[in-house]
């Protein structure tokens, strides 16, 4: 059992505990949080006298492991055909990427992991705990989401190939034949259940059956209305990826309560999508009551600076609280973990970072990184590596 006391206990679900106690049990679920926390004889105790204590930080969109930092090979983009909903990430997730260390020390233990933007549908991502020697063990939920995109990114890719899509207008007719192609699917399993299977076809209909999400890569506000669009017609749960110009759409936006993992702005001007980026977006977002994630997008930043990205946008307008809830509770319910992610409250898993400061200031440094319960950083420790 481990005891966190004397902290600054920031729940995010249930506001600020000065000189709190975080009762951890042998299981690694959290069993008591508050100032009056009986703590039993034998249990660890870490003294967070003068720091913070917050939930481990979620990016809800990193390509870390499946694009490894210092490598020339990546396996995030099967791009030899524009649909490819079948790929599941975990098969690819490289557990040695040393991303994976820089996460923990800047207080990141958890995040979704997603094939890249080359294809109109990408494959199934998943929600990834960042600390374990082998991929089976860090799974929190596999799939949690189909990557898709919209955009330049499937015009370039397969257009410089000379097959469709080359336009916008070829993306949007790839997207929805793949479904119509799933729905048909269906019914042939319903007359058939010894129909022949295909793995493309099983990764959609997870996605027309709502057991998933359709997380759309869309940055300029006629993607995102056309992606909204799409989704609307087949009748998917859909969160938008990046959304660069979703301060155009709100309104749409919350019309039809679609999320935003927003970002990365943390970023120059690469592309033509992206000449809106900037902090103020996620803000916008929030302040008018559309769910915003801050997201890395990992390696386009690196994925310790996702709570740089979080400051940044608190500079620029965003709420402070609204900004913690950008990189914790919000990120841990488009992840489909909010039930064990996001917040510090009994029940819920013991992944908490201990702080020197508050996170937003610039000189704070990440003390310690627990997962678990178990301490899988100390920074008094020289670094715990994986």
């Amino acid at each position: 059992m481990l005891a966190i006391v004397n902290g600054r206990i920031e729940t995010v679900s249930h506001g600020a505990i000065p000189n709190g106690t975080i009762l951890i049990a042998d299981d690694g679920k959290i069993k008591e949080v508050g100032t009056h926390v009986k703590v039993p004889a034998g249990t660890t105790v870490i003294d967070a006298a003068g720091q913070y204590v917050f939930p481990g930080f979620i990016d809800s969109h990193s390509h870390l492991g499946v694009f490894p930092d210092g490598e020339v090979a990546s396996d995030g983009n099967e791009m030899t055909t524009p649909v490819t909903a079948g790929v599941r990430v975990v098969d690819a997730f490289n557990t040695t990427d040393v991303a994976l260390s820089d996460a923990i020390r800047g207080g990141i233990t958890a995040a979704w992991i997603t094939p890249g933007s080359g294809n109109v549908i990408g494959g199934q991502g998943s929600t990834l705990r960042l600390w374990g020697k082998h991929i089976d063990d860090m799974i929190l939920k596999s799939p949690s989401g189909m990557k898709s995109a919209m955009g330049e990114n499937p015009k370039r890719v397969h257009g410089n190939k000379e097959r469709m899509p080359s336009t916008r207008l070829g993306v949007a007719k790839v997207m929805r034949q793949a479904f119509l192609d799933a729905q048909d699917y269906q019914r042939e399993l319903e007359k058939d259940p010894h129909h022949k299977r295909e793995l493309d076809m099983d990764g959609l209909l997870m996605v027309l059956n709502r057991e998933i999400p359709f997380r759309t890569h869309s940055h300029t506000a006629d993607d995102i209305l056309t992606a909204m669009r799409i989704g609307r017609e087949f009748g998917v749960n859909q969160i938008i990826e990046h959304g660069t110009e979703a301060y155009k759409v709100v309104d749409e936006l919350l019309r039809y309560n679609v999320p935003v993992s927003c970002g990365p702005a943390l970023v120059a001007r690469v592309k033509v999508e992206v000449r809106g980026r900037s902090f103020k977006t996620p803000g916008i977002l929030a302040k008018n009551g559309v769910k915003v994630s801050i997201i890395t997008d990992h390696p386009v930043v690196p994925e310790q600076y996702l709570v740089i990205s979080a400051a940044l946008a608190v500079r620029e307008g965003m709420e402070e609280q609204d900004a913690v809830r950008a990189i914790t509770q919000t990120p841990a319910e488009l992840c489909g973990v909010g039930d064990r992610l996001g917040s510090i409250e009994p029940g819920k898993d013991g992944d908490v970072v201990i702080w020197d400061g508050h996170p937003f200031e610039y000189k704070s440094k990440v003390a310690k990184t627990i997962i678990l319960g178990q301490v899988v950083y100390d920074a008094s420790d020289a670094g715990t590596d994986q």
